[in-house]
């Protein structure tokens, strides 16, 4: 019986190391052959628990070493097919383990916003002439908005209608036009003064097709001596055939801002119908982009620029207007909605 005890006793100690060897080599593929793994050797019919049911026949001498082995047996199991498990979680693959050997996985790039495709073009087109970008807060107070801009007390863009002014603030309001950064820029230097100011703005105005209450614009300031009213009308010219082509036509229409003095309204021809007359320029053959002036001697005196020694010429644009004759958008809301399938329209764009 003693002999037949330690050779039952001999037989479990093999068949414990032999069990740990199987279960450290099992190499497995998928999640589901992890599964099948720990019902073969720890489950309640599994190979390890048929060893506890074996345990009993143990002679006493030898139960605490076998019972050691058995433990630490069932120990290495649990480790080992939790460590299988966790590797197919952490991949999120549960069909197969990573290949560290096959390429990888290329990742979706995002695209570029349609209005910072337009706003980055137009600021390397400007770049070229010698044209600094300055920026300026969006809560504005009313002197850098209207006043220092020549703005009469009575003027209707200073009313609600017009204006988002901050509660209990009558002074503090949304920036209407990024004409505040031209002022905030001629109050700290002195000419000559060549910058682009790029920025959001706030209008209370209704949201429609062609309408929103938020936009951005691009203004643009030049401030120097002898700077005169041709040195405008090239300088748009330029920027025009840049951005949309190079036979491209400009015309200057009279038109009235209270900063500039003379103003006008720019056009430019028609590069869908080269001139002819189609829906998008409503047959006439012309597309307003922006408006445009000689800087009143007023605006200058308000920020310490001598107006009898300097002169200057200002322009600003829609981002939104530019944007939609660029890629022939006939909504201004998909700027703002975000829409995955407006967007990817311009990954060929980056």
């Amino acid at each position: 019986m003693i002999i037949f005890a330690f050779l039952h006793e001999l037989k479990m100690l093999e068949k414990i190391k032999a069990l740990q060897d199987e279960i450290k080599n099992a190499v497995v593929s998928t999640m589901e052959e992890v599964e099948e793994l720990r019902i073969k050797y720890i489950s309640k019919k599994g190979s390890i628990s048929q060893l506890f049911d074996s345990f009993k026949n143990v002679s006493t001498e030898q139960k605490k070493e076998i019972g050691k082995a058995i433990n630490d047996l069932k120990n290495f199991a649990f480790e080992r097919i939790n460590t299988l498990k966790e590797m197919f979680e952490s991949t999120g693959n549960n069909d197969q383990f990573i290949d560290l050997t096959k390429p990888g996985e290329p990742f979706k790039l995002g695209t570029r916003h349609p209005l910072s495709l337009v706003k980055n073009e137009i600021i390397s087109i400007f770049g070229r002439l010698g044209y600094a970008v300055a920026e300026g807060p969006e809560i504005e107070d009313d002197w850098h908005v209207f006043s220092a801009l020549n703005f009469a007390s009575e003027h209707p863009a200073r009313d609600m209608q017009d204006t988002f002014f901050i509660e209990k603030y009558p002074d503090v309001l949304l920036r209407t036009h990024t004409s505040s950064v031209q002022i905030r820029v001629m109050e700290r230097t002195q000419p000559p003064i060549r910058a682009i100011f790029p920025g959001r703005v706030f209008r209370n105005e209704a949201i429609s097709a062609r309408s929103h209450c938020i936009f951005h614009q691009i203004e643009g300031l030049y401030v120097d001596e002898n700077v005169s009213f041709a040195d405008m009308k090239q300088t748009l010219l330029y920027f025009a055939r840049e951005f949309f082509g190079e036979n491209t036509q400009i015309r200057l229409r009279p038109s009235y801002f209270p900063f500039t003095e003379p103003s006008a309204e720019m056009d430019v021809s028609c590069s869908i119908c080269e001139g002819k007359g189609c829906n998008i320029c409503k047959n006439s053959g012309w597309l307003e982009i922006m408006g445009c002036g000689m800087v009143d001697p007023n605006v200058l005196e308000n920020c310490n620029i001598d107006s009898k020694k300097y002169t200057g010429f200002a322009f600003g644009m829609g981002i939104e207007r530019i944007a939609m004759l660029r890629y022939g958008i006939k909504d201004i809301r998909h700027f703002f909605e975000n829409d995955i399938r407006f967007l990817k329209q311009f990954e060929s764009s980056i």
